[in-house]
């Protein structure tokens, strides 16, 4: 791609999410949370301050930026952090978000723009989370010499980068300082590129935060009520084909068995009342909360609120993550593995390394379907060898895999990144 076709891209986009703004709750939002950015930002926004700006495209990579961020606060409390997200999903959840001293969206990229909120924001570095390669935002920040690094990357084959056609990505990357690589065929595939002087393994940062929020669980009182001394199947971030073959799973196992509490990845109109139809005999977290009695009156629980996830797979004997049934594939199978507990999914995990990574050290399971899944849960429930042994691995491998905030940290304190 040429800047001249990068630009028409730019337009393009911008004229088109304008269009879905008519539409489009989201695309509405991308639109409006711009108005005004820069005042937005010229007003809160000192001059005299050390400001670290980490940007994300959204809610993932915050969670992969987060740990980074709080760590960065912690050792350098006279630094400012400024958050920046692409999307709506990332910067409507996380607005609030307390680790950062300020939290706004990212202009649209463009060379005026690039050039107005340097001059702004003035950052001491510059960290960009896993994706997000704008052009003329990465071409400033290289130009005015503010240190520059990419944390979490993933690199495929079929990217870009590594294509003919793909030039001026390579030369988008060529900007960063450091990049920050997940896995060896990242790193192996910025060699055969030649920015291989430019980049190291670090791991994913996420294995650090779900091992943080695993040490810093809060119980969940009705959840304990709930489960009682009940062996309990958590899924989480279901979809509604996950759905149906949880509820065929049910079908098939002993009444009383396990119980279920499942919830769904998304909460939109008529979904409870969906879910209601496959469970006719399930009760909702918000019933519980109001009539604590329910507990005991189902073997199926709903949670129908966001926020709870990272706790709820603690309540599990077994846990199942949804997504891996769709093409898009599974969700994040850490939060639940972290707990040391078997961890269930659809057949489409490969693209996602630690979901194969977690399968391969056996403590993933695939299930294709309800007759599968039921084959599992009851070996599970009933073999404490195999349980154990899934169990173990899960853990173990979330354990081996942590550190990859601090070596971040350590090339940013060995570079003296921040000293100036």
């Amino acid at each position: 791609m040429s800047v001249f076709l990068y630009n028409i891209f730019l337009l393009l986009f911008r004229a088109g999410t304008r269009i879905a703004a008519l539409f489009n709750p989201k695309a509405k939002n991308w639109v409006q949370g711009r108005k005004g950015i820069f005042k937005k930002l010229e007003q809160a926004i000192p001059k005299k301050e050390k400001i670290i700006w980490v940007h994300c495209a959204s809610l993932g990579e915050f969670e992969q930026g987060r740990p980074v961020i709080e760590k960065l606060k912690f050792q350098i409390p006279n630094a400012k952090i400024l958050l920046t997200f692409f999307s709506p999903s990332g910067y409507e959840v996380r607005k609030d978000y307390e680790g950062a001293d300020w939290v706004f969206y990212l202009p649209a990229d463009g060379p005026r723009n690039a050039k107005k909120i340097l001059e702004i924001v003035h950052p001491s570095l510059v960290i960009f989370v896993k994706y997000e390669f704008w052009y003329y935002y990465l071409k400033k920040i290289k130009y005015r010499n503010i240190p520059l690094l990419l944390i979490s990357a993933l690199f495929r084959k079929d990217m870009s980068f590594f294509k003919w056609y793909g030039g001026l990505q390579r030369k988008i990357l060529s900007r960063f300082d450091h990049l920050f690589v997940q896995d060896e065929n990242s790193l192996r595939l910025l060699n055969e590129i030649g920015l291989g002087n430019i980049a190291g393994i670090s791991g994913d940062t996420r294995y650090d935060r779900v091992i943080e929020i695993a040490g810093q669980f809060e119980p969940i009182p009705l959840l304990e009520e709930f489960t009682g001394t009940s062996k309990t199947l958590v899924a989480g971030s279901t979809w509604p084909e996950d759905e149906v073959m949880l509820q065929k799973t049910f079908q098939q196992l002993p009444a009383g068995s396990i119980k279920l509490i499942m919830a769904p990845h998304e909460l939109y109109n008529n979904k409870l009342a969906a879910l209601r139809q496959l469970f006719p005999s399930a009760i909702l977290f918000s019933e519980l909360k109001e009539k604590k009695e329910l507990a005991h009156s189902s073997d199926c629980l709903i949670i129908d609120n966001f926020g709870m996830l990272s706790r709820l797979y603690r309540y599990g004997y077994i846990t199942y993550v949804g997504g891996g049934l769709k093409k898009m594939g599974v969700h994040n199978v850490l939060e639940a593995a972290v707990y040391s507990k078997p961890v269930l999914m659809g057949p489409y995990y490969h693209k996602y390394i630690e979901a194969a990574g977690l399968v391969n050290s056996n403590g993933g399971i695939v299930v294709e379907n309800e007759k599968a899944m039921a084959q599992v849960i009851g070996k599970l429930l009933h073999d404490s060898s195999r349980y154990s042994l899934s169990a173990g691995a899960a853990g173990e491998f979330v354990r081996k895999n942590a550190g990859a905030t601090q070596k971040i940290l350590n090339f940013i304190q060995e570079n003296r990144l921040l000293t100036s």
